[in-house]
């Protein structure tokens, strides 16, 4: 009889155990519900159970340890629960919230450089990202290339575009430095398979040339042929002449139309006035600028101008390239005008 009845207790018990783990829903506080479907919760990095447990009830969600590490057990987890930020449905069971920790399941946030972003732009995305915590708010360039153990004359160019994935309540400051060691990675590839001979000196010179290919690109098929023409320009001493260079020296004063009068400025990135490159890179180049840099097309060309589709025509003598000036802007403009 007392047999009988300690297996029926031992029945009733791993019934209600099973019953919490798989059944029952766990309910946290109404104010760490965010909608009427979910609720948010966050794991630390290294935690065990009662560790969890114990973060669980400080953001409103009881869960007692034993039962934590029981659920754990029956489903095969334990040490799998990842740590992270996630949404967990309203009426789930503990076992369903155990899972979908173990998988790793979690709320992510991303943001996105863009190719030709300037660091200007860079800094006030980063800055207004909601799901960042803001420690380089406020740091100038010198500040922010301290923290990130970088050497160089500016924080222009230095930044990889790419999509980058994180945690809610990151640190900007891993941003940047995921996307500057990304930069390097790639700038070192480009540099170490570069052509020979070639007038770049080093590799933020070839980062400076990639910059200036993506903000001079209409189209991807020609950032070779637009690095061939800047490289053959300072192999023979000439003005590389690029607006936006200029545009760039102007800054946030320019109101997007390009006069003679800043032509005829002079600053470090007048590139009209002053021969060889602008002392940074103005924007951030993509992978593809990179490498046109360092593998520019064998041609001669000295001039390109945009045919109005995106693509440019390329030209070796300063005649041809007016002849394509009037072909592809004046008469066009002069046409247009006449309407």
């Amino acid at each position: 009889m007392r047999f009988r009845q300690a297996i029926i207790g031992l029945l009733v018990l791993g019934g209600l155990i099973y019953e919490s783990i798989f059944l029952w829903p766990v309910v946290p506080s109404k104010a760490n519900t965010q909608n009427q479907t979910a609720y948010q919760i966050k794991i630390k990095p290294q935690s065990g159970f009662s560790s969890i447990a114990d973060q669980l009830s400080d953001q409103g969600l009881e869960v007692n340890p034993l039962l934590l590490k029981l659920g754990a057990g029956a489903l095969f987890v334990t040490g799998k629960l990842k740590p992270g930020t996630y949404l967990l449905p309203l009426r789930g069971s503990l076992g369903k919230v155990l899972l979908q920790i173990a998988r790793g399941d979690r709320v992510r946030e991303s943001i996105a450089i863009i190719p030709g972003m300037t660091i200007w732009q860079l800094r006030a995305l980063i800055d207004a990202h909601p799901g960042l915590i803001h420690q380089t708010k406020g740091m100038n360039s010198k500040e922010l290339l301290q923290t990130l153990n970088l050497s160089y004359v500016g924080d222009e160019g230095l930044f990889y575009p790419d999509t980058y994935v994180f945690d809610p309540d990151e640190i900007d400051i891993n941003i940047y430095r995921r996307s500057s060691q990304a930069m390097q990675k790639q700038l070192a590839a480009a540099w170490e398979g570069r052509i020979s001979p070639t007038p770049l000196k080093s590799p933020y010179e070839l980062l400076i040339l990639a910059s200036i290919v993506e903000k001079e690109t209409g189209k991807p098929g020609d950032r070779d042929k637009i690095a061939a023409v800047f490289v053959n320009r300072l192999n023979k001493g000439m003005l590389l002449q690029t607006d936006p260079s200029v545009i760039y020296g102007i800054g946030s004063k320019f109101n997007g139309n390009l006069r003679k009068t800043d032509l005829r400025r002079d600053s470090p990135y007048n590139t009209y006035m002053r021969k060889g490159l602008p002392p940074t890179p103005i924007a951030m180049p993509s992978k593809e600028s990179l490498l046109a840099a360092a593998h520019p097309a064998e041609t001669g060309a000295l001039y390109f101008v945009a045919k109005g589709d995106g693509t440019s025509h390329f030209s070796k003598s300063l005649n041809e390239h007016e002849a394509a000036v009037d072909r592809f802007q004046r008469q066009p403009a002069a046409s247009k005008s006449s309407q």
